[in-house]
């Protein structure tokens, strides 16, 4: 099953580079939970909505260099820039740890770091 989580991710995060966030969201649990580890945790379909729409004003990019799974967990390290308001790229270097429920992705305990040039 975990090589299935992977795609699924995959598949997701295709979504959201595309401006899709609904389509995104379609791979989420209702009750789906992400928690940005020291900063903040945002529960559910319609908070994380909310959430993506502020913050992908313009759809992010990814770089994903590693992804790993085990069970109903999926691993990603990678890097993301997303721009801000004034339209300044702001870039982060991540680890994503997503719980999978029923196919599913259930929760993101996510570590993000600001990019030092």
């Amino acid at each position: 099953m975990s090589e299935k989580h992977k795609e699924i991710l995959l598949k997701a995060n295709a979504e959201v580079i595309k401006g899709n966030n609904e389509g995104f969201l379609n791979y989420c649990t209702d009750d789906v939970t992400w928690t940005f580890v020291g900063e903040q945790t945002i529960r559910g379909k319609d908070k994380i909505r909310k959430y993506m729409m502020e913050t992908y004003i313009t759809p992010p990019e990814f770089d994903i260099v590693t992804l790993i799974s085990e069970g109903d967990y999926v691993t990603a390290t990678g890097s993301i820039s997303l721009k801000d308001n004034q339209g300044k790229v702001n870039s982060f270097e991540y680890c994503d740890v997503w719980k999978f429920r029923d196919g599913l992705m259930a929760e993101l305990t996510a570590f993000v770091i600001p990019h030092k040039d």
